[in-house]
C-alpha cells in the first residue's frame, strides 16, 4: 500500500512538473512575411540559402545539422547560451562555433544576411 501511494505521488508530481514546463513555454513570434521583405532582407535570404540552409532550417527550431534559426534574433540566448546580438551572430557566422565552420562573406553579404535573420 505504501509503495502504491509513493508511486501515485511520484506520478502526480511528475505530471505537475510537466504541466508547469508546458505552461512556461511560449510560442515564438512569427517570421516576417516574404512579401514584406526589404531588398536587403531578400538578398540576405539568398545568402542564407547559399551559405547556411544546408545546415540550418530558417523557420523552425528543429535542427538539421545545426540548430533551427526561427526567431534567432528575438530570443534571449542562442543555443550556445550567448545573446543573439548582431556582433555575436557575425562572429559565429564568420569564425564558426563548435562544429560549425566559419563562412566567408563580404561586408554587404553579412549586412544582408543579418537583415534576413531579423525577419525570422
Amino acid at each position: 500500500m505504501q509503495i502504491r501511494i509513493c508511486s501515485y505521488l511520484l506520478a502526480l508530481f511528475s505530471g505537475l512538473a510537466a504541466l508547469s514546463v508546458l505552461a512556461g513555454c511560449k510560442s515564438l513570434p512569427p517570421s516576417k512575411a516574404e512579401s514584406e521583405w526589404t531588398p536587403e532582407e531578400a538578398q540576405g535570404a539568398q545568402v542564407f540559402h547559399q551559405a547556411c540552409a544546408k545546415c540550418h532550417y530558417p523557420t523552425s527550431t528543429h535542427g538539421l545539422h545545426g540548430p533551427g534559426l526561427q526567431a534567432i534574433t528575438k530570443i534571449k540566448a542562442m543555443p550556445s547560451g550567448a545573446p543573439p546580438t548582431d556582433e555575436r551572430l557575425t562572429a559565429v557566422i564568420l569564425h564558426g562555433h563548435g562544429t560549425m565552420p566559419g563562412t566567408t562573406l563580404d561586408d554587404q553579404q553579412m549586412h544582408d544576411l543579418l537583415a534576413y535573420l531579423h525577419t525570422l
